[in-house]
C-alpha cells in the first residue's frame, strides 16, 4: 500500500514509515501534518478527487534543516561579466506515520437543513418590520415633501442632409 502526495508543488511516493525531505513547512518540530493525496494504491488504484477525500496521510515533523549550498557562477568571456551567487534550500524532514483509506468520507461540519434556514430567514425580517413601524409613524406626521420637477430631455440637433440630396432637390 502506498500513496503519492503533493506538498510544495512537488509529488512524492510514500509508504508507512517513509521519511522524506520537503520544502520548509510552517509546522513545529513534533507536530502532526496532514498531507494531500494525489493517488492511492492498495488493492486497486484510486485517483478520483471524490474518492481521494477518503484517503488519510499523516506525517510527523522530524526536524527542520537546510540543504547543501549550491554555488552559481555566471561568466561571459571577453566581456568582463562575472556574477557569483549561492543558494541553500530550507527543508523539513517528515516521517509518514499513518496511511489508510477510510470507510467513508471524513465528517464535515453539520449544516442546517434548508427548511430550518428558510424558517430562520422568515422570522428575522418580521422582527425588523415591528421595529420599523414606530419610525414610519413618526415620518408620517412630518409634512410630505413634493418631488422635484423633472427637466425635459435635451433635444438632439437635426441631422444634416447629404450634398447629393440637396442637389437633387434644387434641380426640381
Amino acid at each position: 500500500m502506498y500513496a503519492v502526495i503533493e506538498t510544495g508543488g512537488k509529488q512524492y511516493k510514500v509508504e508507512r514509515g517513509t521519511s522524506l525531505l520537503v520544502d520548509r513547512l510552517s509546522a513545529k518540530q513534533g507536530d502532526q501534518v496532514a498531507l494531500r493525496a494525489v493517488m492511492f494504491r492498495d488493492k486497486e488504484v484510486i485517483a478520483e478527487p471524490k474518492e481521494l477525500e477518503r484517503v488519510k496521510v499523516e506525517a510527523t515533523v522530524a526536524e527542520h534543516l537546510r540543504g547543501p549550498k549550491i554555488k552559481v557562477f555566471k561568466y561571459k568571456p571577453k566581456k568582463g561579466y562575472r556574477r557569483r551567487a549561492g543558494h541553500r534550500s530550507e527543508l523539513t524532514k517528515l516521517e509518514v506515520t499513518e496511511l489508510k483509506l477510510q470507510a467513508r468520507k471524513a465528517a464535515a461540519p453539520k449544516a442546517e437543513p434548508k427548511e430550518k434556514k428558510a424558517a430562520a430567514k422568515e422570522k428575522k425580517p418580521a422582527a425588523k418590520k415591528a421595529k420599523a413601524k414606530p419610525r414610519a409613524k413618526a415620518k408620517a406626521k412630518a409634512p410630505a415633501k413634493k418631488p422635484a420637477a423633472k427637466k425635459p430631455a435635451a433635444k438632439k440637433p437635426a441631422a444634416k442632409k447629404s450634398a447629393a440630396k440637396k442637389e437633387g432637390s434644387d434641380g426640381s
